[in-house]
C-alpha cells in the first residue's frame, strides 16, 4: 500500500515538472492566460474589498452619529429642488424643541464656513472647515478630546474667540507640540486653542471632505467675526436621553419643526430629520449598487478571462498533438495527459489570482485616495481570489484537458492527420 502511494507520488510530481515546463516553453501563451485571469480577480478582489470597507465605514458613522441623537439640517435634501431655500432653521426651532420635548438633553445648533485658511506665525494650511456651535458641542458629537475642554456657555455668550481643533490643522500647524492655549489665525481672526479633538479619520461618504479638517468656535464667533447670516442654522443636533425610542424623538421632532414653519398638509418638509438607522438604510442601498455595478463587472471580466484560457489551450492541443501522441506512445495514460494540462491551467490562473489581487489592491488604494471609495483588506480576498481563480482553470480548462487526453497516438503523431 505504501508503495502505491509513493508510485503515485512520484508521477504527480513527474506531471507536475512537465507541466510547469510547458507553461515556461510557451510564454506568450502563459503571459495572455495569466492577463485574462488577472483583470477578472482584479474585479473580483475589488468588489469584496469595497464591501468590506462600506461595512467599516457604516459602523463608524453609526458609532460617531450615536443612536441617541437626531440631526436636523435646513432644506429638505431628499426632495431637493433647483432653487430650493436651505436656510429654515432658526433659534425659535432650537427653542421650541428644547422646551417642548424633556427628553432632550442636548440641542447644538451648527453654521459653517468653508475653505478657511488657518495659519500660526509662518505655517498656513487652507481648506479648513469652520463650524459654529454651542456649548458641548464635543459632548454632543459624541467626540473625545484628547486635551483641553469643550466649548461653554461663557465662550457663546461673550463670543470668545476661542477654538477647538481637529486632527489635521493640529497637526499641520503645531506638529507634535501641544496646541492647547496657543494662538491661531483663522482668515485673520485671532482664536486661542483650548481644547484638540481625537482623530476621527472617518468620512461621510466618498469624495466627502476629510472630517478631520475642521477648527469649532463659538457659534456667536462665527457668525460676527466672518459677516455670516445670524437669524439662520444650517443644522441642529439634538441628543435624547433614551435611545430605544430614537424613531418617536426623530417624529416628534418633525412634528414641532412642521408647526413652527407652518406648514400643510400637503406640503413637503422644508427641513431633513436623520437619524443612524437612515444612515445605515442610505448605506446599504450604497452597498447594493455597488455589488450589483462591481459584480457585473467582475463575472463579465471572469467569463472572458476563462474564454481566453478554454480558447488558446485548445490550440495548444492541436500544436502540441505530436507531443502527445509520443507521451501515449510511450505508455503515458490519458489521465495523466488530461492532469498535466489541468495542471498547467490551475498553475496559469494561480499565478493569474495572484496577479490580479495585487491589481485590485492597488486599484482600490487609489480609488480610496481619490475619494471615490472605502477599501478594507481582509485575508478573505485573498482566498477568495485564490479558490476562484483555480476554480476558473479546472472549469475552462477541463474541456482542452479532456480533447487533449482523448487524441489518438497515431493520429497525433502524424500531427492530427
Amino acid at each position: 500500500m505504501l508503495g502505491f502511494v509513493r508510485a503515485r507520488l512520484a508521477l504527480f510530481s513527474r506531471i507536475q515538472a512537465m507541466a510547469l515546463k510547458a507553461v515556461w516553453a510557451f510564454k506568450l501563451r502563459s503571459l495572455f492566460v495569466m492577463l485574462g485571469v488577472a483583470f477578472g480577480i482584479a474585479s473580483l478582489t475589488l468588489i469584496v474589498t469595497a464591501v468590506d470597507g462600506a461595512n467599516k465605514t457604516a459602523v463608524q458613522l453609526v458609532e460617531m452619529f450615536g443612536p441617541d441623537a437626531v440631526i436636523v439640517f435646513g432644506g429638505n435634501i431628499k426632495k431637493r429642488a433647483v432653487g430650493e431655500r436651505l436656510q429654515t432653521l432658526t433659534e425659535d426651532d432650537a427653542r421650541s424643541i428644547r422646551q417642548s420635548l424633556p427628553g432632550a438633553y442636548l440641542v447644538v445648533p451648527m453654521r459653517a464656513k468653508m475653505n478657511v485658511t488657518v495659519s500660526r506665525q509662518e505655517n498656513k494650511y487652507g481648506g479648513v472647515l469652520a463650524v459654529g456651535a454651542t456649548a458641548d458641542y464635543a459632548q454632543a458629537w459624541n467626540w473625545p478630546l484628547i486635551e483641553g475642554r469643550d466649548l461653554s456657555q461663557d465662550d457663546v455668550t461673550f463670543a470668545a474667540k476661542v477654538c477647538l481643533i481637529g486632527d489635521k490643522p493640529a497637526k499641520e500647524l503645531f506638529g507634535e507640540v501641544s496646541p492647547i492655549g496657543r494662538t491661531i489665525q483663522a482668515d485673520k481672526v485671532p482664536l486661542q486653542v483650548v481644547g484638540r479633538l481625537a482623530y476621527r479619520g472617518v468620512s461621510p461618504g466618498g469624495g466627502a471632505p476629510d472630517i478631520d479638517n475642521r477648527i469649532i468656535l463659538p457659534i456667536s464667533t462665527l457668525t460676527n467675526r466672518f459677516h455670516l447670516e445670524r437669524k439662520y442654522y444650517r443644522g441642529l443636533r439634538v441628543k435624547f436621553h433614551d435611545a430605544s425610542r430614537i424613531a418617536e424623538h426623530a417624529e416628534a421632532v418633525r412634528g414641532i419643526l412642521r408647526a413652527n414653519h407652518k406648514l400643510g398638509p400637503d406640503q413637503d418638509d422644508d427641513f431633513t430629520v436623520l437619524t443612524a438607522d437612515e444612515i445605515l438604510n442610505f448605506l446599504a442601498m450604497f452597498k447594493g449598487g455597488l455589488l450589483v455595478f462591481l459584480g457585473v463587472t467582475a463575472a463579465i471580466a471572469v467569463l472572458v478571462g476563462g474564454f481566453v484560457l478554454a480558447n488558446l489551450f485548445a490550440l495548444s492541443v492541436g500544436e502540441r498533438s505530436e507531443e502527445i501522441g509520443l507521451k501515449r506512445a510511450m505508455g503515458a495514460r490519458a489521465s495523466a495527459i488530461l492532469m498535466q494540462f489541468l495542471i498547467e491551467a490551475s498553475a496559469l490562473t494561480l499565478v493569474g489570482g495572484l496577479a490580479g489581487l495585487g491589481l485590485g489592491l492597488s486599484l482600490g488604494q487609489l480609488l480610496t485616495r481619490l475619494g471615490v471609495l472605502s477599501i478594507e483588506f481582509s485575508w478573505k480576498a485573498f482566498f477568495l481570489a485564490l479558490v476562484s481563480a483555480l476554480a476558473i482553470g479546472l472549469t475552462f480548462g477541463l474541456k482542452p484537458a479532456r480533447q487533449a487526453a482523448a487524441l489518438d497516438p497515431i493520429k497525433a503523431l502524424r500531427g492530427g492527420e
